[in-house]
């Protein structure tokens, strides 16, 4: 996974408090806008997600993601992935909401934020290990989105998905 490519002006850069009114920002999809205006900064500001912004040539929000840690009991995971694993709660990177502003939809800032937060995750990995990324759908729309990047569904969860170490690894590595 290389590093992502912008279009001219954007940049993507960590929430703030002196960053454009968060609730000027929509999706299209209220529970996104909610958080981003409402909750994103409160729980970054208490160490609980860290939520990154991008942002348009004038300075507003064209989209987000936030990312998060969790744990999952072994169980919860595909028996191909927990098969060697400790049979207690395993560590997971969480991606908790990624949104782009209903003008920009279309125009590849879904796949672009994706890719980062990937990227990102990836890297934290390094430091602090997890057996995989997981990410709840909001929708069927998203559903198909991140599973077209491999994201698969848990057992019994078909609108939680996960995407494997291995398969994060592969794709930061291009191996």
């Amino acid at each position: 996974m290389t590093a992502v490519r912008l279009p001219p002006g954007y940049r993507i850069e960590p929430l703030r408090r002196d960053h454009p009114p968060r609730s000027a920002f929509h999706s299209g999809q209220e529970e996104v806008d909610d958080w981003l205006a409402n909750k994103a900064l409160q729980n970054q500001e208490k160490h609980l997600s860290a939520t990154k912004v991008l942002i348009d040539p004038v300075g507003a929000i064209a989209g987000f993601y936030t990312l998060a840690t969790a744990q999952v009991d072994f169980a919860d995971l595909p028996p191909k992935l927990f098969r060697r694993l400790p049979r207690r709660n395993l560590p997971v990177a969480v991606l908790a909401w990624l949104g782009v502003r209903e003008g920009d939809q279309g125009q590849g800032h879904g796949r672009r934020l994706l890719a980062q937060a990937l990227r990102d995750s990836y890297d934290a990995g390094q430091i602090f290990p997890f057996v995989a990324v997981i990410l709840d759908c909001i929708d069927d729309k998203a559903l198909r989105f991140y599973q077209r990047w491999d994201f698969c569904p848990l057992p019994g969860h078909n609108y939680r998905l996960f995407l494997s170490w291995s398969q994060l690894q592969a794709m930061a590595t291009g191996c």
